[in-house]
């Protein structure tokens, strides 16, 4: 994606079914749950750069010992800093205790991060400040160890006002106004609330204190504290959390919209955002690991008992189709042929844009994410050039040279590594967006390979703002001087904002919208805007179910191919010197790639929770009204 685009943040937990004493026997270290967690945590790095957090709970542990350890980081190497700080506290154990090395009960008492039940976290922060404060997982602690509790997300609500204050009328006094903090103390009371009660019905059969806390353990029900909590939840979630005393869980939301993955064994019990990563770490088929169906959670006891159990009624699925595009990794077997075929489909709009003169076009990607799609597409050319060879032959009537056959059979397409992203330079200029010399400079190019004869094909995953384009890619392909420009992107266009993890809350930041709205102005039309806030506001007060979206009412008035050759307009300027085409894909295609993942929102209004359109109906008023203010 050539536009800088916060998104979704990852999960790792890892529950240890047998004594540490077992790992330290059959793979030669205690620290296997701790090693295996940095892997996870590594191998979904690209789901996080601005902060990373890591959590153990230690099973079984006496009055007075240390039982819970956390360390969070935001260092430019998040993971690799709070590994570093793990692995040097460790060190500092083992090398003044050289008599712990091999006594792993000792290990367990005395060193910190040593525990059975582990949870990571890299985040891409959307809501709150970038701070370690707002860097997962979180802690809430308490003298009672079932009271304890961590937690840490992949998410986004759409409804916290309306969660903070149900709170509030709870009688608590949360100490910050933000969607994380919201969530745990909301989980919190209905966990205190359990304690309780638990605590008190073994009082009336005669247990005293002591005996109390064993047993609350083992009677706790976590399915029955995520039912109270989650009940009124709107947004898109893969929520984690470990109580003090061992319990653990995973709770997925009921559209499926955001992914969540889980392997189990006599071993372990492995939870991540994507498959791939358990199947690397864990070296299992890709069968072995199963996705957690929506509205359900994965809950591991204190015992090592696991079950999965349904919280909430699942909605219609709407997995995250940016999943698929973008934001996992690309070496999942079904993403990877999900990407290619993307890339495949667009080929008829490129064709048509090139008049079939492959012989004249050149092919290329950019960014590196987008290489996969690149393959895709190169692939329906050379389906293209196979017709086309078989044609001419046919058409020679065996009449044909050795040469001129040799001619024909020579014909493929022309493929060339254009562009090289300056990663160092991009990160020096991303906080100051008015030095515009520098912009135009983060990608350079190569020299040589194309004739002012040339069309010159790109292909990205998407383009959400444009700014890059416009200020970078466009400026640096056109000193290659090609006759044409043609911008392919393998995602539709990004008409609205997302609500559910990634950062993309305002209409107006959106080259699509700002495409619309120059329609409306050439088109004597844009009166109607006014008439939509309107709308909009009139809703401001409605049940979240009864709200519309009514901004489709404005990306209605025109085709998408006219949406798209306004994109091509505003992209481009009267420095560029060669023909600019934006081609997007359609959003029939993207559901034809994607079977399985089918949210769309952001291509097509089409909101999986009631409190989507309330979040695009906030946005537009924002717009309207100049508030820079999230729509959430």
């Amino acid at each position: 994606m050539s536009d800088a685009l916060k998104h979704e943040c990852g999960i790792a937990h890892i529950r240890l079914l047998k004594p540490l004493e077992f790992y330290k026997e059959k793979y030669g270290t205690a620290f296997y749950g701790v090693n295996k967690m940095y892997l996870m945590m590594e191998k979904q790095h690209n789901r996080g750069q601005d902060g990373a957090g890591f959590a153990s709970i230690k099973l079984d542990t006496k009055p007075g010992e240390r039982y819970i350890s956390r360390v969070r980081s935001i260092a430019q190497q998040p993971i690799q800093d709070i590994f570093d700080q793990i692995n040097q506290r460790i060190n500092k154990e083992l090398n003044a205790h050289p008599e712990y090395q091999d006594n792993v009960a000792i290990q367990k008492k005395h060193i910190p991060y040593i525990g059975e039940v582990l949870l990571g976290h890299v985040r891409y922060g959307t809501f709150g400040k970038n701070s370690v404060e707002s860097v997962h997982p979180f802690l809430r602690q308490n003298n009672w160890m079932h009271r304890n509790l961590i937690l840490a997300g992949n998410f986004n609500m759409t409804n916290v006002k309306e969660l903070f204050k149900n709170l509030i009328d709870l009688g608590q006094h949360p100490k910050e106004y933000t969607d994380t903090i919201t969530i745990m103390e909301r989980i919190g009371h209905f966990l205190d609330d359990s304690v309780d009660k638990i605590y008190k019905k073994l009082k009336k059969e005669g247990y005293n204190k002591n005996e109390c806390s064993p047993l609350i353990a083992e009677r706790l029900n976590v399915a029955k504290i995520l039912k109270r909590s989650a009940k009124n939840w709107d947004g898109g979630y893969a929520m984690a959390g470990l109580l003090g005393h061992g319990d653990s869980f995973v709770l997925r939301d009921p559209a499926g919209i955001r992914p969540t993955y889980y392997y189990q064994d006599d071993e372990v019990v492995v939870v991540a955002s994507e498959r791939p990563v358990i199947q690397t770490v864990f070296n299992v088929d890709f069968d072995d690991v199963k996705e957690l169906e929506p509205g359900h959670a994965i809950i591991t006891k204190k015992s090592g008992e696991v079950s999965i159990q349904k919280i909430l009624e699942p909605l219609e699925r709407k997995a995250c189709s940016f999943e698929r595009i973008y934001f996992s990794r690309g070496s999942d077997a079904e993403i990877y042929q999900e990407r290619k075929t993307l890339g495949k489909l667009l080929m008829p709009k490129v064709l048509e844009a090139i008049n079939n003169d492959t012989a004249n076009t050149v092919f290329s990607y950019i960014p590196n994410t987008a290489e996969t799609s690149f393959f895709g597409m190169i692939e329906s050319v050379e389906d293209f050039l196979n017709q086309k060879k078989t044609q001419a032959i046919i058409d020679g009537n065996g009449q044909l040279s050795k040469e001129r056959v040799i001619e024909i059979l020579d014909e493929r397409p022309r493929i060339e590594k254009i562009a090289i992203k300056d990663v160092k330079l991009r990160t020096f200029i991303t906080e100051d967006s008015s030095r515009d010399d520098l912009v135009a400079h983060v990608y350079d190019v190569t020299y040589g390979v194309i004739k002012p004869t040339d069309n010159l094909v790109i292909i990205d995953d998407s383009i959400v703002r444009g700014t890059t384009l416009k200020m970078s890619i466009l400026k640096m392909m056109d000193r290659l001087n090609p006759k044409k420009i043609i911008i392919v992107s393998s995602a539709p266009q990004i008409r609205y904002p997302d609500c559910y993890g990634i950062d993309m809350a305002r209409l107006e930041g959106l080259v699509a919208f700002k495409a619309m709205l120059a329609l409306l102005e050439d088109n004597n039309k844009y009166h109607l805007v006014e008439e939509v806030y309107n709308k909009c506001k009139k809703q401001v007060n409605l049940e979240d179910a009864k709200v519309k979206n009514y901004v489709k009412e404005l990306y209605d008035l025109f085709t998408d191919e006219e949406i798209s050759d306004k994109i091509s307009e505003l992209l481009s300027d009267e420095s560029i010197n060669a023909e600019v085409k934006v081609i997007f894909q359609p959003v029939a295609n993207l559901h034809k790639a994607c079977p399985k993942n089918l949210g769309d929102w952001y291509f097509t209004g089409d909101y999986p929770t009631d409190g989507g359109n309330r979040v695009v109906n906030r946005a537009f008023i924002n717009f309207f009204e100049g508030n820079e203010e999230r729509a959430y």
